[in-house]
């Protein structure tokens, strides 16, 4: 009898313990890192001669680089390409700017001209050079803002070549439907203590002008 109880309780008891299920632990779900954001940045690419590429100076003591400088210390999202070439015309120029054209180009600006002046070329060749670059930019990318530097000739070239030269630049950007940069060299040209001992070429103090110059047009643009 007692046996009988003990077997039947032993039995009961283990019945008991394998009906009862251990309680589900709940799924730890992995929180997402958040997203890290890169930002695509654009390019403007500055296309000059020995102005551009900041003759005799330093890389970072060239407008471009004041520019970035400049975008940097905004948080903009541009980086400034100094496709600057010492001594180039405008025909170096159309050579050149199918291989500069390989990059993405969001802005373009285009500064070349002034070694045409010097050498007392002929304007209707000159404005035809500028026009095929601006071309061949705008057929590669059509989205890309254009913008055009303006020049002067040495005024020992008579007051018909200077004054037709001065008047290229606005007639080119009025075509092409870019923005102008009146005169690069505005309160620098001309002024001994802002140019290098060529006369010609901006010093450091200049190419802060400088800077000012195309950043006074660059900056309602970006």
């Amino acid at each position: 009898m007692k046996l009988s109880f003990i077997l039947a309780a032993l039995a009961l008891s283990l019945f008991a313990c394998q009906s009862e299920k251990p309680q589900d632990k709940p799924q730890q779900t992995q929180s997402a890192a958040p997203a890290v954001q890169t930002v695509q940045k654009k390019n403007i690419v500055f296309f000059g001669n020995s102005l551009t590429a900041a003759y005799q100076l330093s890389p970072e003591q060239g407008f471009t680089a004041i520019i970035q400088r400049r975008i940097d210390s905004l948080g903009l999202p541009y980086t400034c390409v100094n496709a600057g070439l010492s001594g180039e015309t405008t025909a170096d120029g159309v050579n050149r700017v199918d291989w500069v054209l390989q990059q993405p180009v969001d802005i373009f600006v285009l500064e070349l001209g002034g070694n045409d002046a010097l050498r007392g070329l002929p304007i209707t060749e000159s404005q035809k050079n500028l026009q095929a670059m601006l071309d061949k930019v705008k057929a590669k990318y059509p989205d890309s803002k254009l913008v055009v530097a303006g020049m002067m000739a040495p005024p020992n070239l008579g007051a018909t070549y200077t004054n037709a030269f001065r008047d290229m630049y606005p007639a080119l950007a009025k075509k092409n439907n870019a923005t102008l940069i009146p005169f690069l060299l505005d309160g620098v040209g001309g002024i001994p203590d802002l140019n290098l001992p060529d006369g010609i070429h901006p010093n450091v103090e200049g190419q802060k002008i400088v800077a000012e110059n195309v950043w006074k047009v660059l900056s309602r643009m970006i």
